[in-house]
């Protein structure tokens, strides 16, 4: 059975992680085009000051602190809907937090953390979705936020990269054994290049210099329409940025290539000449308790995605392939100035 998704203006959307960077984008902008919501973080001071806003201007939202790292405050996620609006036609895992450093750097703990946030919280949050939908008329939409290193890793951020890759395998099984059983649920998984959000100052840090996002980089709107999109019109998996589709196509086809390559630019790409800021500021142990939604970047933002948008409607999916191709001829090249499909 298909599922009859509605318009963004006529659905309850539950959102984790709402209050920074992508999740806040993406309340934000749901909000203005009528959507009802549920909000999720850590922060209850943030998340306050965030349903105050939509609710002044004329939204209707509603808050739940919860860490998705543990299972019985993601169920109350759930409840809270239950209770406020009747259920939800979409849920999206969006919370989630980096580390940076050397493999053999972090501990082993932090390891762990990252993935109770990243992965587990990410599970919790389907398995909850899943059960809801299969049993509402007209089902819904669950939308995971995967990553551009769902597909292929990169060094110094391997634990984020090797729980983007749980996130990739866990949403593909799980959204063909609901299609298998008929349900009526639409599984999507985004995968989000380099982000101009607070991403890097929320990561747990190990390395000697403040980390930085390596170009392209994108603005989280460009996420957040993409988001949206897949909220109304189903889509088993889409990239943000056709930097991202072009690394992973790049290693798909030529893995060892795609390593050296890496090797090369991503140890110096990922490293600011600034200095670290102390390890205990991060958003791995604590939630940061601001709205924010940029990163401040320094260098250029795409506010918007050619291959990303002509991948989303069919009549150019011809550009988005020329897109991607060049993006795959500028990695090769190594000029960042280029790479901003």
């Amino acid at each position: 059975m298909k599922p009859r998704l509605k318009k963004i203006k006529d659905q309850v959307i539950v959102i984790t992680g709402a209050t920074s960077g992508i999740g806040l984008v993406t309340a934000r902008m749901a909000a203005k085009r009528g959507a009802r919501l549920v909000l999720a973080a850590r922060s209850q001071d943030a998340l306050h000051q965030l349903m105050s806003e939509i609710e002044q201007g004329g939204g209707k939202a509603i808050h739940v602190v919860a860490d998705v790292g543990k299972r019985e405050e993601v169920h109350e996620i759930l409840l809270a809907a239950q209770g406020a609006f009747g259920g939800f036609d979409t849920w999206v895992n969006n919370a989630g937090v980096s580390i940076y450093g050397k493999l053999e750097d972090v501990p082993v703990d932090d390891m762990r953390h990252l993935f109770e946030t990243n992965f587990w919280g990410l599970v919790y949050g389907s398995l909850e979705a899943a059960r809801h939908l299969k049993g509402r008329v007209g089902g819904g939409a669950l939308i995971n936020i995967g990553s551009t290193l769902s597909d292929r890793a990169i060094p110094l951020q391997g634990m984020y990269c090797a729980s983007k890759h749980a996130v990739k395998g866990f949403t593909d099984t799980l959204r063909m054994e609901l299609e298998e059983a008929g349900a009526p649920v639409s599984v999507t998984l985004i995968k989000p290049g380099a982000i101009d959000t607070p991403y890097t100052r929320h990561a747990k840090n190990y390395l000697e210099v403040e980390p930085m996002n390596p170009p392209p980089i994108y603005a989280p709107e460009t996420v957040a329409r993409a988001i949206l999109h897949c909220a109304e019109m189903p889509e088993c998996a889409v990239f943000v940025g056709g930097g991202g589709k072009g690394t992973s196509m790049l290693g798909q086809y030529m893995p060892r290539l795609t390593d050296i390559i890496m090797e090369s630019l991503l140890f110096r790409q990922q490293k600011s000449d600034r200095p670290p800021r102390p390890r205990e500021h991060n958003a791995l142990d604590r939630p940061s308790g601001q709205l924010d939604e940029r990163g401040g970047y320094q260098g250029h933002v795409a506010e918007s995605s050619l291959y990303t948008n002509a991948s989303l409607h069919p009549v150019l999916t011809g550009v988005a392939l020329i897109g991607a191709g060049l993006v795959v001829s500028s990695l090769w090249r190594g000029r960042p100035n280029e790479r901003s499909l």
